[in-house]
């Protein structure tokens, strides 16, 4: 099985004042033509958002988009009538569809926010705007590995208008936990926290492992550490 790592330093770097993100792929003024995505995932946005900071009102369309909340909370509101403030471990997902607006904004005047923006692209085009949303269940806290996004909502997850699961990966120093990648599909991880290895190559926060290899993906926890897994057709 053939890993590919994008290492955190070689991704892109907005400074916007407010705003310090690092684009894993293509992204505004970033532009890398060797990571413009990877199947149906186009941005993993790491952003660290300033006391009171964030994005005011503007459209999207086409586009699943959601938020995973790292540190700090997450003010959110869009054109379909949805106000929510997020917290760590939660998730927001909007599909933009045929079209939305949104804001987002770090409502606290003291602390930081820091939290991962993803967009996938949808099956088809022109769907109905919808928001689901994920929240951590304290029956599942010690799980390794959790569904928190699928096309069918299963499990408690919010739902996708994807071919696409994504699970959050929590491991205490040492645990490990294994991950089959079946034929046709592609995985890809994103470290949050902490350092693991992936079949023996070792990562840390930031860095990130692909394949689209069929096989199994065994992940060992060299610290406590927390990570998105994409499974993606």
């Amino acid at each position: 099985m053939k890993i590919t790592i994008r290492k955190s330093a070689d991704r892109g770097l907005a400074e916007h004042g407010w705003l310090r993100s690092h684009h894993t792929f293509s992204f505004a003024d970033y532009h890398d033509p060797a990571h413009m995505g990877f199947r149906s995932l186009r941005v993993i946005n790491e952003d660290h958002v300033a006391p009171n900071g964030g994005f005011p009102t503007h459209p999207h369309r086409d586009m699943e988009i959601f938020s995973f909340i790292v540190a700090g909370s997450l003010a959110h509101k869009d054109s379909m009538g949805n106000g929510r403030v997020l917290e760590p471990g939660q998730i927001q997902l909007m599909s933009a569809g045929s079209g939305v607006t949104h804001s987002e904004f770090n409502p606290s005047a003291k602390d930081a926010l820091h939290l991962l923006q993803i967009w996938i692209t949808p099956r088809e085009r022109r769907l109905e705007p919808s928001y689901t949303e994920w929240h951590p269940d304290a029956a599942h806290d010690g799980d390794a590995k959790v569904l928190v996004i699928s096309p069918d909502g299963r499990d408690g997850s919010a739902t996708i208008h994807q071919d696409a699961e994504v699970f959050r990966v929590r491991l205490r120093a040492g645990q490990a936990v294994s991950h089959g990648v079946h034929t046709g599909r592609g995985m890809w991880l994103q470290i949050i926290s902490g350092s693991v290895s992936v079949n023996g190559v070792a990562l840390t926060a930031g860095d990130a492992a692909s394949t689209e290899d069929e096989g199994t993906l065994l992940i060992v926890a060299g610290d406590d550490a927390e990570a998105l897994l994409f499974d993606l057709a």
